[in-house]
């Protein structure tokens, strides 16, 4: 667990080239693959942090931003008091090259609709029981946050 208090604050961005979706892997709790996203802390913004947080975990610039989603949800992270975020959500347009943080992601890539179905199936059995803990964090799916964020955006 993190010294620093949850802020209940987050962002997450939808990163798109042509049909396949940009996920890291995490390296921390909460384990599994998501799409770019971290706490708002201090920025004067959600979509000042959206860009910092791009920037922070695989070192894209944003070009654009839309919002498709704005939703609070009941989700852990390391954080003292984190149980919940209010999320906002953001497709983005992107230029640069892919350069992950080694500090927080074990893998940053480009994951095809498939790839990402088989994530999801993952997730789906780990949240009934069906995959054991040690086995999630060393093959996890996706987060199980951003298994409900790809529902509700009909990406799942």
């Amino acid at each position: 667990m993190s010294d620093k208090t949850c802020d209940h604050t987050s962002v997450g961005m939808i990163v798109r080239d042509d049909d396949k979706l940009l996920l890291i892997e995490r390296k921390k709790f909460p384990f599994g693959f998501a799409a770019p996203a971290g706490h708002v802390d201090g920025d004067s913004s959600y979509e000042v942090a959206a860009k910092r947080e791009l920037r922070e975990e695989v070192g894209l610039e944003t070009i654009s931003l839309e919002l498709v989603l704005d939703k609070d949800k009941s989700n852990p992270c390391r954080r003292k008091g984190g149980t919940w975020h209010h999320w906002n959500v953001y497709n983005v347009d992107t230029k640069g090259e892919i350069e992950r943080s080694a500090a927080e992601t074990k893998q940053a890539d480009w994951f095809t609709m498939s790839a990402v179905r088989k994530l999801a199936d993952r997730t789906q059995a780990y949240l009934q029981g069906s995959v054991s803990e040690e086995s999630w964090q060393s093959q996890p799916g996706l987060e199980p946050v951003w298994y409900e964020h790809f529902k509700d955006l009909k990406i799942l």
